[in-house]
This record gives structure tokens, sequence and C-alpha cells, in this order.
């Protein structure tokens, strides 16, 4: 515990609190859960118990062998929390819709896909209104998010939701300010001021953090092949992170339409 305080201080907090502490816990679970429980014994809490024991068990010190049992655990957890921001960005490039060139195939079916499901927002409207008159609010609740959605992205033109609403606030930012949001980006941040340039950073970090927890839940899911719970888990947490990636779109999106507003009224005012 004493190791773990002492790397905090150290470590940065988004740095240690999303990849270090879940790369630990996933080799952990890699090892007892799939390495020494397995399907056969999946909850013998005594067994996993014991493993952890003889892993932590040392006398006299700090031995050749603890100091290397230390370093087998060590490399894997290290190497786990470097591998997953890669994983996170393949992640967002797909969610964002920039898929590469040897997907563009499956991401035109996908769209393809997504076109023939969508329904015109008034459609669902309609839909919503007489579910809620016959009695069916849960389904009428379903049909109006689903109506606000369509609204907010409007026709699929991307293979992902993320990439129709990133695709709408380019298009914003150039009716509204006549910027290009991808041109821009780097010159708004370091020409805005300390308040929006750290909403854009934080709204940002919440798109990676989303991403990363896609990455886990797909490891963890992965991982449920040789230890089933790990694979419920990974689900849970795919969905949770699904929604927050959502979350964090909108916000991103609705975070840099502001900062382009802002600095294009702001302009003005600087000029002599």
């Amino acid at each position: 515990m004493g190791l773990l305080i002492e790397l905090q201080k150290r470590i940065p907090d988004g740095w240690f609190l999303r990849r270090l502490l879940p790369a630990a816990l996933f080799v952990v679970v890699t090892v007892v859960g799939g390495g020494e429980l397995g399907h056969a014994h999946w909850n013998d809490i005594a067994l996993a118990r014991e493993r952890i024991a003889d892993a932590l068990r040392t006398s006299g010190g700090l031995s050749a062998d603890a100091v290397a049992s230390l370093v087998l655990v060590a490399v894997p957890v290290v190497g786990t929390a470097f591998a997953v921001p890669y994983a996170a960005a393949a992640i967002g490039s797909l969610a964002s819709g920039a898929w590469p060139w040897w997907l563009m195939s499956v991401g035109r079916r996908v769209t393809k896909w997504r076109v023939r499901r969508w329904v015109e927002p008034d459609v669902l409207a309609r839909r919503s209104v007489r579910a809620r008159a016959d009695g069916h609010a849960l389904r009428a609740d379903r049909l109006d998010a689903r109506a606000a959605r369509a609204r907010t992205g409007g026709r699929p033109q991307s293979p992902t939701w993320s990439g129709d609403r990133l695709r709408l606030t380019e298009e914003n930012v150039g009716r509204e300010t006549g910027g290009d949001v991808v041109s821009g980006w780097t010159t708004l941040l370091l020409g805005a001021a300390d308040q929006p340039r750290a909403a854009l950073a934080e709204a940002r970090d919440a798109y990676d953090a989303a991403c990363e927890a896609l990455a886990w839940s797909a490891a963890f899911t992965v991982l449920g092949a040789w230890w089933w719970p790990a694979a419920p888990f990974g689900v849970l947490l795919g969905l949770a992170s699904w929604r927050s990636l959502r979350h964090a779109v909108q916000a991103l999106c609705r975070t840099t339409e502001a900062a382009f507003t802002l600095r294009e009224t702001e302009q003005p005012s600087a000029q002599p």
C-alpha cells in the first residue's frame, strides 16, 4: 500500500488512475483468474487467496526470488499501461469515422446499413405521440430519444454516430464563423484564453478516457475465454464506456463550437 501511495505522488493522476492501476488489476486477474482458477474453479476464493499469498510471501526481507517476481509482475503491468493509449487511439479513430484504407469497404457497408435504419425525426415524433396515446410510455420515451439523436446528427454519412456528430460540428463552425476545425484546432489551443483552452483540454481528455475504457472492456471480454467472470464484466464496462463516449463527443462538439464562436467575437475587439 505504501508503494502505491508513493507512486501516486510521483505519477500524474491521469496516468496513475486510468492506466497503471487498471493495468495492475488486469494483470492480477489474468494471472490468478485465467492462469490459476480457470473455468473449473472460477469461484474458488480460497485458492485465489492462497496463490496471491504465495506470490507475496517473503522471508527475511526481499530475496532474489522476490525481486525477480516483482519484476515479472511489473513488466507486464507497465507494458500494458503503455499499450492502452495506442489501443485507445485506434478506437478513437474508428469512433470518429476516420477508418483506415483497409477498412474502407467495411465502413461503406456500415454506413449504408445505418442509412437504411435511419428514420426522419418527424416520423419518429409522430410514432412517439401514437405510442404515448396507446399507453406505451417506455416505447414513446425511446422514440423521443431516437428522434433527438436523429435531429442532432442528421442523415448518416459516416460509419459511426460520433463521426456524424463531429462532421456536423465542422459544418456548423464553417457556416457560423468561416473557420476550419481541422486546420484551426492547434491555433485555437495556442491562442485561446485560459478558460476556453482548459475546457477544450478537459473535453478532449474525457473523449480519450472513454476510448481507453473501451480498450479495457475489450481486454477483459477476451480474458473471459480463460476465466468467464471477466467476460460479463468486460461487456458491462463496454456498455458504460460507450455511453460515456457519446456524452464525451457531445461535450467536445459543443465546447469546440463555443470556442470558435468566442474567438470569432473577440477578434474584432482586439483590433485597434
